[in-house]
């Protein structure tokens, strides 16, 4: 009976010899037979079926609920709010494979990939996780079981890092850890290892964490790697599994508290496991990459080899054919996998965050398909479906719909082939010019040219930065990002466009969203959606018809939608068959609009939908009533006369103008910080109550927008005191204290939740009108660190050497141009350096005048007169003063009775040419009046004077050098 690899593995697995190979050629005998999938499934259901734990399938490598990831980078993603307390699931024990990207962001080095033996943009992690269940001793008997016992890897082989501790930041040394591998596992202690920080896990700044113990295999022939565990030198000691333990909580103070519930978080690199057990020496080798090369093979009609670079000296010109080829077929293969899974997972190609990374991959892989394989057609996207049949049963999103996701990379391929040619000539053609860079040996690809690269060729550019390293050349990044910066301001790709015109929806119901100023969960029912400014009330949309931003309809929403100076939602909306990921939410009537795309199979009409918005609401509620209280202090400290003029409140800051002729004193901006700092700490109550009008207008202090039309029901927002409070005693003059506004936002629930106010900027919008920026809670906390680093570079300046005194400056001034930095703090710096800059100056003038004091002006004349041809001397000598240029000029001349002199010199930005020539030359035509007229013309400025002297001044210092050589031309081609 002929028997499938899976049914032949798993025959030979039951009957694996316990022998234990010593050859680094075959670590573990079943480990010569065992597939990928064999092994992923084999460490799950070890898992599961041995010690109770529940799978959770992969969550999506493009996160929904984390604003905070580019990708799902690491398993525990999905499990950071059981770590952070905030949810609690139905088991406590987890177990999955969980696909995860990195790249772009803090992982931005694709130029690994295709050169590393380990490294890829797109791999999995295998994993098991314990919350509040088993721990120390738990986590690592079963670790240890699984490798040596189930899959027999030789367990002297095996060594283990734990953490060294940590006096500095409060952390001990683990000690418990250590111990259990010695005395329970058996461990000798001399494959114990100490490591420092990277041996300890933190979620953040604060919040859970703790230490972890790394497993690592030895495949050295005679086990003699332990030495390089740490140092990580050796790729054949590799890290094999990593268990973190999360027992404290690191608190603001870096002070760490023991958590009530202990939780363990592993992850094993398949790729790396499968290198191991199917002995192979590194991760491209294992069959997991067999069809995909075997079908880049198919493409390019050439075979991988295999070979990797020993060492990247940085200069790769002179790298063989055969090695370019094959770290092609893995940047291809790895390329394909990473944009197969992510578009798979909603992600698509584009100009920014993800989407801009998965363009570059396809653009990657598609330039090396090109270049290396002479590939003059779309081809990646052909891979797709290899993808789908490879990992298809592990991952059955894949399944769903490859011919669309192969279509979406085509469309990227095709897009990219229009312009490569001419693209890669341009580069070809900026690389060779080179310069604009400290070191002249290397080139360096300039500002310009790299945005021309991006804007008309669609090389984005970390692909150009991947393609200078190849030839040893850098890119001028900052230079670009200038640019780009500037096109997008220009251009208004960096303003929120709204795809909805005018669209008539009163055949559909309008929409109830009183649900939006209690919760970011709801359920409502799909009425309808717009797609390309057309209503439809019947049928469904896709994700394949969604290639620019539709809207969708609901009959109930929790979404706010774009109004009164608050932007609208973005989030998550899921049906039975589809998702939507939301991207702006709009208003149009009573009808709320969710404007973004379907990110997964489709949406119907008449379906359910689980609605859930960003948690960024939670910031821009922050702002929004912060800017309530704002007002109110404005009107406080300017008078009651300051009229609201309008508003922009988001996740990012609030913006607040306002009726004021002047800007605010440094005395002004305090009092109003301090104002609403101190509401902010008195946490006051904030209440919301839809009242008639004629009531509402009674309340004493109740502010309203100038002009502004209310209906005869009003939503009134206070701050300090309940609305019923206010209706009841509504002359009361205690609630002029307080911000009373009428207002159809979302707000805090009590004043304390905004955490901090600052003010960043106060700036004149028009005449009599005034803007403020202002910052809360986390960005405000930022925002004071950088004043406080500010202040700390002001006092340093002060007493600071006056040599060093420019570079310091220069740093201030920095410091004074990041995002963020307080008004005040800007203010008291802008002041400072003016002081500083004064300091400076006078400084540089007793440096020059001590300099030019100690000049000889006999030798110099004598020098150049010396050094002169036929009596012709043109020199230039800076930072002499006026007495000094006139006998420096009559040294020359009583030196050199046949003379035809120019001088020129340069102090405190101004020029000065004196010119004098003696009657035998005036003879042979050369007039010092002439002469020194079309010189000072070339450095912008004028004189003259007699023929045998004159003098002039110039308006530009850059242009004398040049001006001095013209003069030389001059007097050459009128002396011969």
């Amino acid at each position: 009976m002929r028997l499938d690899a899976g049914t032949r593995s798993r025959k030979l697995s039951r009957h694996a010899c316990r022998a234990r190979d010593e050859s680094p050629a075959r670590q573990a005998c079943i480990g010569t037979v065992m597939t990928s999938n064999d092994i992923r499934r084999a460490f799950i259901e070890f898992f599961v079926n041995k010690h109770g734990h529940t799978f959770v399938p992969s969550s999506p490598v493009v996160p929904q609920d984390d604003p905070t990831l580019l990708f799902t980078n690491a398993g525990m993603n999905q499990f950071k709010p059981i770590f952070l307390g905030t949810e609690k699931r139905d088991y406590t024990r987890a177990v999955n494979t969980q696909k995860c990207i990195r790249a772009g962001g803090k992982h931005n080095d694709l130029d690994d990939v295709g050169r590393s033996r380990r490294h890829h943009t797109f791999f999995e992690m295998l994993g098991n996780w314990s919350f509040g269940d088993y721990f120390k001793e738990g986590a690592i008997k079963m670790a240890w079981e699984l490798l040596v016992d189930v899959w027999k890897l030789d367990p002297t082989r095996i060594h283990v890092t734990v953490h060294e501790g940590d006096a500095a930041g409060g952390v001990p040394r683990d000690d418990e850890a250590a111990d259990i591998w010695h005395h329970v596992i058996g461990v000798p202690r001399d494959r114990i290892h100490y490591g420092g920080k990277d041996n300890f896990w933190e979620m953040g700044e604060t919040g859970p964490c703790g230490p972890c113990t790394e497993i690592f295999y030895d495949r050295t022939p005679d086990k003699t790697g332990g030495p390089t565990v740490l140092s990580g030198t050796d790729p054949r000691v590799m890290e094999i599994w990593n268990n973190v333990f999360i027992q404290y909580n690191r608190n603001a103070d870096r002070s760490l508290t023991k958590l009530p519930a202990q939780h363990v978080d592993t992850g094993m690199g398949f790729e790396r496991i499968c290198q191991v057990l199917q002995g192979k020496n590194d991760n491209y080798a294992i069959d997991l990459f067999d069809p995909i090369f075997a079908k880049i093979s198919e493409l390019s009609r050439q075979s991988y080899g295999g070979l990797f670079p020993a060492t990247d000296t940085g200069d790769r010109s002179a790298e063989s054919k055969e090695l370019k080829r094959d770290i092609a077929f893995r940047v291809i293969a790895d390329h394909a996998r990473m944009a197969t899974f992510a578009i798979t997972d909603g992600a698509t190609p584009g100009n920014k965050g993800r989407d801009a990374v998965v363009r570059s991959v396809i653009r990657r892989a598609f330039r090396f398909g090109y270049q290396q394989f002479g590939l003059r057609k779309p081809f990646l996207h052909e891979i797709t479906h290899t993808l789908v049949d490879v990992m298809g049963e592990a991952f059955p999103e894949l399944r769903r719909d490859p011919t669309r996701v192969a279509r979406i990379i085509e469309s990227e391929e095709k897009s990219f082939l229009e312009t490569i040619e001419r693209g890669l000539g341009l580069f070809e053609d900026a690389i060779s010019r080179g310069g604009n860079h400290a070191d002249a040996s290397m080139s360096r690809l300039s500002a310009q040219d790299a945005f021309n690269l991006h804007t008309t060729y669609g090389f984005p550019v970390d692909l150009q930065e991947q393609m200078a390293l190849e030839r040893g050349a850098s890119v001028d990044r900052a230079g670009y990002e200038q640019l780009f910066e500037e096109f997008q301001k220009k251009s208004g790709e960096g303003r929120k466009s709204h795809v909805i015109v005018a669209v008539d929806l009163t055949k559909v119901a309008p929409t109830g969203d009183k649900e939006k100023f209690t919760t970011r969960l709801s359920k409502g029912n799909v009425l309808g959606f717009v797609v390309n400014n057309e209503l439809q009330t019947a049928g469904q949309i896709t994700s394949a018809d969604t290639a620019s931003e539709v809207a969708l309809l609901l009959d109930q929403t929790c979404f706010y939608g774009e109004q009164g100076g608050q932007v609208g939602d973005s989030g998550f909306i899921a049906t039975p068959t589809g998702a939507f990921i939301v991207s702006s939410t709009q208003r149009a009537g009573n009808h709320v609009l969710h404007v973004g795309r379907v990110s997964e199979g489709a949406i119907a009409v008449g379906q359910a939908a689980h609605l859930d918005v960003d948690p960024l609401r939670d910031i821009t509620q922050q702002n929004h009533t912060s800017t309530h209280i704002a007002n109110w202090a404005l009107r406080e400290v300017l008078g009651d006369d300051v009229q609201q003029k309008g508003s922009l409140v988001d996740p990012e800051k609030l913006r607040f103008d306002f009726s004021h002729g002047s800007s605010l004193t440094d005395e002004q901006v305090q009092q109003i910080e301090s104002l609403v700092g101190r509401q902010i700490a008195q946490n006051l109550i904030v209440d919301a109550r839809e009242v008639p009008q004629e009531q509402a207008l009674k309340i004493n202090g109740l502010r309203a927008v100038f002009g502004e039309k209310y209906p005869p029901m009003v939503r009134v927002v206070s701050i300090g005191a309940t609305v019923d409070e206010l209706l009841a005693h509504p002359a009361n003059p205690k609630w002029r204290e307080f911000s009373i506004e009428f207002c159809g936002g979302t707000h805090l629930k009590s004043a304390g939740e905004a955490k901090d106010f600052v003010l960043i900027s106060d700036e004149p919008v028009s005449k009599g009108v005034r803007r403020i920026v202002a910052l809360t809670g986390d960005n405000a906390a930022r925002a004071r660190t950088l004043a406080i680093d500010l202040d700390a570079s002001l006092k340093s300046a002060q007493s600071i050497d006056p040599a060093s005194l420019g570079a310091s400056i220069q740093q201030i001034q920095k410091q004074i141009a990041l995002d963020g930095t307080p008004l005040l703090a800007r203010r008291r710096a802008q002041a400072a350096i003016v002081d500083l800059q004064a300091r400076l100056k006078a400084y540089e003038k007793e440096q020059k005048k001590a300099s030019v004091a100690q000049i000889d002006i006999s030798a110099v004349a004598g020098e150049l007169v010396a050094q002169s041809v036929g009596g012709l001397v043109i020199a230039r000598i800076d930072n002499l003063d006026n007495a000094q240029m006139l006998a420096l000029f009559d040294s020359i001349r009583a030196k050199s009775p046949t003379h035809a002199l120019m001088l020129a010199s340069v102090a405190d930005a101004k020029v000065q040419l004196l010119a004098a020539v003696s009657d035998d030359l005036i003879a042979r035509g050369l007039k010092a009046g002439d002469w020194i007229r079309d010189v000072a013309k070339a450095t912008g400025g004028g004189g003259g004077g007699r023929p045998n002297m004159a003098q002039a001044g110039g308006k530009d210092p850059a242009k004398v050098d040049d001006a001095l050589n013209l003069a030389r031309s001059i007097a050459t081609s009128k002396l011969g």
